[in-house]
């Protein structure tokens, strides 16, 4: 029995670090890496220790005898990868089985060097990729730093509830917020409380992890109408996240279109259709849950610029959409492009897995009833979004006609828009900012022309590259900030661990510790557990600071 890759994968490569026949590819040191969706074990080579399913993460790797119907497809994928070529021989005349090359401490300071007390702006996986690497590796002391009350950043308010296994990356996270070199100052916003030359003044060197926070606009008339959202507002209002509107999210409409093919258009789409029953067992947002409760939307179309064989989604998401109860996925065959790209397609591909699927044409009037459906549509832009005051009440697109032209429109009785198109980060205050990529100006991670200032994560390379995509970043800026500190090039901090506490409590008087955003896990908790789910999230910033503070002061008092 082999083990097999799944849909889950966050490619952080931990599996292949533990394998001991070097079966998992391709790995760090390959020039694939990375580009692939996903990492895939040989099933040649595989001798069924279980050693990576242990190591997983994300728990996205099993037996393949074990794998459910929706998964099976995925034991064909890895086999697949490694088709024409040479399977790995294992050396046997030993307990190690792995043909180890010399050890390399890329990330290392020499022995006799001092701790260096070095900042973590953001909690999300970059950033704690970031603090992983500091803490294992050096003896760095790290202060974790989060404009929210609570830490988790893209794993707590970015992953869809309905992915729990990929939320367990969160408790790899977790484990460092407690340990004893690291101090934790969450609700502190650089720019707002405390500067970053204030930062860096209380630090050897800052690690800014603060993502892509905002969204890329259409640019079409009528984008300002209500009931046209981001999907980064609707992915933050239905995972609690607490400066997202609690109300105010439409779902009386039957039909809702999402513009983008990646990832996150998928995401929304199944939630929009998921039966309320099945995410009532997640950590969805309370509010959400009420409200896809009563919700009327039954289709959802997915507008794709480009064809099928383009899209940014992953095969493994678009794979597991085909397997969402109770709702059918199908194709808009409008342009004969589409029809043409899916025959097309090998087995491999990603148009390739459309095949089968149900071709129809969208109608101009919205769905009256019937199985809950997504359609995805290829070839079609927005061009404008009509309504009133009220809200979006059509979308019209561009439509082959038939003719494969796009030179026709179409319009798409639709109550809600949402536009998953990209990320895009935001200047941070005191670091220079390229306007053009959203990013911060950078040479390894080093910020250009800030001393001790380092970037991680999607505002450092661009939102692109998945969770684990974030271990690899974090490895190359935390090199560069060690050789750095070797060369002498960190500035000297004036202040202390202690004075940047007092300051940070002086501008902000909400400030929650390790021990608060204890007291907030155990309540979340523990409210979960008497509603029969993994838990239920506080959902304001006044709720989170307020169970932080009495959780402390009990914890206090005993």
């Amino acid at each position: 029995m082999t083990y097999a890759i799944t849909q889950t994968c966050c490619n952080d490569a931990t599996c292949v670090a533990v394998c001991p026949v070097n079966c998992i590819h391709p790995t760090p040191e390959e020039r694939a890496f990375g580009s692939t969706e996903m990492l895939h074990i040989d099933p040649r080579a595989c001798i069924d220790c279980g050693a990576c399913a242990d190591a997983c993460p994300v728990d996205a790797i099993f037996p393949v005898d074990s794998l459910s119907v929706g998964q099976r497809e995925y034991a064909e994928i890895n086999a697949a990868y490694y088709e024409g070529a040479e399977p790995v021989v294992a050396e046997v005349d030993g307990p190690n089985f792995h043909a180890w090359g010399e050890p390399v401490f890329e990330r290392s300071l020499p022995s006799d060097f001092g701790p260096l007390r070095v900042a973590v702006v953001g909690t999300g996986p970059a950033g704690m990729y970031a603090a992983q690497d500091l803490l294992l590796h050096t003896a760095a002391e790290v202060t974790l730093i989060d404009r929210l009350p609570v830490a988790g950043g893209l794993v707590r308010y970015g992953v869809a509830p309905d992915h729990p296994a990929t939320k367990k990356v969160g408790d790899t996270f977790s484990r460092f917020h407690s340990h004893p070199r690291v101090r934790m100052h969450l609700g502190i916003e650089v720019g707002r409380d405390v500067t970053a030359g204030e930062l860096s003044a209380h630090h050897d060197a800052v690690i800014y992890a603060v993502g892509a926070s905002t969204d890329k606009r259409l640019g079409v008339p009528g984008e300002e109408l209500p009931g046209c959202l981001s999907a980064t507002a609707f992915v933050a209002w239905y995972n609690a996240h607490p400066e997202a509107v609690a109300q105010g999210v439409d779902l009386s409409a039957e039909r809702v279109v999402v513009v983008g093919n990646g990832n996150v258009a998928l995401d929304v789409a199944r939630i929009l259709v998921a039966d309320p029953e099945a995410l009532a067992a997640t950590d969805i947002a309370a509010h959400a849950l009420d409200a896809l409760r009563a919700s009327r939307v039954r289709e959802v179309v997915v507008l794709g610029r480009r064809g099928p064989g383009d899209a940014a989604y992953t095969r493994s998401e678009l794979l597991a959409l085909k397997h969402v109860p109770g709702v059918e996925l199908v194709v808009d065959d409008h342009d004969p492009r589409t029809a043409a790209a899916i025959d097309a397609a090998g087995a491999g591909d990603r148009a390739g897995v459309l095949k089968g699927l149900a071709r129809v044409r969208t109608d101009a009037a919205s769905p009256t009833g019937g199985e809950r459906r997504i359609v995805l549509r290829f070839h079609s832009e927005v061009v404008e979004i009509r309504g009133g005051g009220d809200g979006v009440n059509s979308v019209r697109v561009t439509d082959g006609g038939g003719d494969g032209d796009g030179g026709g429109t179409a319009d798409l009785g639709a109550g809600l828009l949402l536009r998953a198109i990209g990320y895009r980060g935001i200047p941070v205050p005191g670091l220079p900012f390229d306007e053009s990529s959203g990013t911060v100006p950078h040479e390894g991670g080093r910020v250009a022309g800030v001393p001790g200032s380092y970037v991680v994560g999607w505002i450092k390379r661009g939102p692109s590259g998945g969770i684990g995509a974030n271990r690899t970043c974090a490895a190359e800026t935390v090199g560069t900030l060690l050789a750095d500190a070797v060369a002498g090039e960190l500035p000297a901090p004036a202040g202390d661990a202690k004075a940047f506490r007092r300051l940070a409590r002086q501008r902000n008087r909400r400030v929650v510790d390790a021990r608060g955003l204890a007291a907030i896990d155990r309540a979340e908790r523990d409210r979960g557990r008497r509603d029969g789910r993994p838990r239920v999230k506080l959902a304001t910033v006044e709720e989170l600071v307020a169970t932080a503070r009495s959780g402390r002061l009990l914890r206090l008092t005993r």
